[in-house]
């Protein structure tokens, strides 16, 4: 059975077909238009205005992302795992960079980071900004969102949340604090500004009545407050407030509408919350662990002292054998230098404190998704996942992100809705392939300069043909001021992951490094990984770079550098 929206877009082509006719005046409520060649006689000119005079029917959608989620904690959470049960779950989906702002530049806009120019957190330049809100601006993405076509196609549009990073307010001239800018695409718009990475304490936007930018200040309660009341004023709960608010403003509108809800957690904190509380990772009041009880509190469907260094693939996998390797153009190899070379300072106790404490800070995320459901209902597509994964102990890197691993790249993906088939999903999806699926939900045109690909048609056909191979690449860039990604309270280790590009299939890894640090320079070495176990093991590239697994590999990476957009999606095929 096709989707509803498939049945629905294919009635608005029959109108879109009357009104190239010239047969058919289309009022606001019409669906959108697709194209097809209409025939002579009466009978789809009738069709076509019944069709233009009944209600927009089309699904309502709401995206959830989570930030620097990883995929071990998704079984802690008992309406995601319901969410996994009754719907649609993507196996091998991944991020396109495992960095917050690279990665949710791409989801916005569906390129690649070497598309949009957003390479990092943070501008690092001012005048040729590589990063952050001023490289996402200045080079055209906000103009590109996918929010912006769900618009012209009739959807209201909300976003609730973490928005881009340096998407902050300033201080104005007289002292007072001064709204970051409108950001075009969005009806609703409430994010939540940089003070929020705390917990608690933080700057929200909303638009007034002319449409403007204004602050709403989200003031931490006293120490002494009851547990309720710091509860209701932490990040993921207004978070929920704003989405459950949106929801039921227009869930009975005759337009449907897009809802994006970006939470915070279980990103580690930037600055102290509550004297006494110590944690990286900060659960709500509510989810923590009794004080001298570090194996209590809630961790959800599973109990804390069940969570163990053994749930997380590689940890503590010794890098002896996952030095990168040369490749001349003789087709020999020889070893590089290795780029994993910081200290282990992430000891087994700290390491398992901070995982049992990110399962209690998604425990509020889990409820959030339980409330948005009950209010969306059943015939709103919702969409689960996150910006990037994260490593805590694996690699002997210590605690992060931005690496080519599993660990790193390898998200949730859960989409429940109308016409869903419940069940798991073997294609290859990416981060850039959730801007093309829902304009194509919504029966708008995907841009050419879009490189992802939709896969709105494996929601209803779980075995249709789809992605086979996923891309990654990642620009090296030394931390600047307001980088919020180095994750010192886990050893973070981001500052020596150097650039690369990779290409990830069903039976391995390949990562081609450029280990020269400069902007100019280049010195490529290569890791390959066989997925004959779960985790990046150990780097066969000088034995196996030859064999066809590996040769198909590498001449799908050489084709995707700086790849065009037709040419992307075609590789991933």
């Amino acid at each position: 059975m096709k989707p509803k929206w498939s049945l629905l877009l294919s009635a608005a082509i029959v109108a879109a077909a009357a009104l190239a006719a010239g047969l058919l005046v289309i009022g606001p409520k019409t669906l959108a238009a697709g194209s097809a060649a209409a025939g002579p006689s009466a009978a789809p000119v009738k069709e076509a205005a019944e069709l233009a005079a009944t209600t927009d029917e089309r699904p309502n959608m709401i995206l959830i992302l989570m930030d620097d989620f990883s995929l071990e904690l998704l079984r802690t959470m008992p309406e995601a795992t319901r969410m996994a049960a009754e719907g649609a779950t993507y196996q091998n989906a991944f991020v396109i960079d495992s960095l917050c702002c690279p990665s949710r530049a791409a989801l916005l806009t569906g390129q690649t980071p070497h598309h949009t120019k957003v390479l990092t957190n943070t501008q690092n330049d001012p005048e040729h900004p590589v990063g952050g809100w001023s490289a996402f601006q200045r080079y055209g993405n906000v103009e590109k969102q996918f929010s912006i076509g769900l618009q012209e196609a009739g959807y209201t549009t909300g976003f609730v949340g973490k928005y881009i990073n340096a998407y902050e307010a300033t201080i104005g001239s007289d002292g007072t604090r001064v709204p970051p800018p409108k950001v075009p695409g969005w009806d609703s718009w409430n994010a939540l500004l940089g003070g929020a990475y705390g917990g608690w304490g933080f700057q929200s936007t909303f638009l007034d009545g002319n449409g403007a930018v204004r602050l709403r200040n989200h003031p931490r309660p006293a120490q002494n407050a009851t547990v309720q009341r710091k509860d209701a004023a932490y990040a993921t709960n207004v978070t929920r407030d704003y989405a459950l608010d949106f929801i039921n403003e227009h869930r009975d509108d005759e337009n449907p509408y897009f809802l994006e809800i970006a939470a915070y957690g279980p990103h580690s904190r930037l600055g102290h919350h509550y004297p006494g509380l110590d944690t990286w990772f900060p659960p709500a009041f509510a989810d923590q662990a009794p004080a001298g009880d570090p194996a209590g509190g809630n961790c959800g469907r599973v109990a804390c002292a069940d969570l163990t260094l053994k749930d997380l693939p590689g940890y503590g996998d010794d890098r002896w054998d996952n030095a990168p390797t040369y490749l001349d153009r003789a087709g020999r190899t020889s070893q590089a230098p290795a780029w994993r070379t910081n200290k282990v300072s992430l000891s087994d106790e700290t390491a398992l404190s901070q995982y049992r404490d990110r399962a209690r800070m998604v425990q509020s995320i889990d409820r959030m998704i339980t409330q948005v459901r009950e209010a969306a209902g059943d015939d709103t597509y919702i969409v689960l996942t996150s910006d990037n994964g994260f490593h805590l102990g694996q690699h002997q890197l210590n605690g992060g992100k931005g690496a080519p691993y599993d660990s790193d790249t390898r998200v949730p993906l859960v989409v429940v809705g109308p016409d869903v088939v419940p069940g798991k999903r073997s294609q290859f999806v990416n981060n850039i392939d959730l801007a093309p699926t829902f304009l194509d939900i919504a029966g708008a045109p995907t841009p050419a300069y879009v490189s992802g690909s939709s896969f709105a048609e494996t929601l209803s056909r779980p075995r249709l043909p789809g992605g086979r191979y996923a891309f990654f690449e990642h620009t090296y860039a030394k931390s600047h001021p307001g980088e919020v990604d180095l994750d010192s309270g886990s050893g973070g280790t981001i500052d020596i992951i150097p650039s690369y590009i990779a290409v990830r299939g069903s039976r391995g890894l390949l990562v081609r490094f450029d280990l020269d640090k400069s902007w100019k320079g280049t010195d490529y070495a290569y890791e390959l990984y066989r997925y004959d176990r779960p985790w990046e093991d150990r780097n066969v590239f000088a034995e196996d770079h030859a064999k066809p697994y590996a040769r198909d590999l590498m001449r799908r990476l050489n084709a995707y550098e700086g790849c065009a957009p037709a040419v992307c999606r075609a590789l991933t095929r």
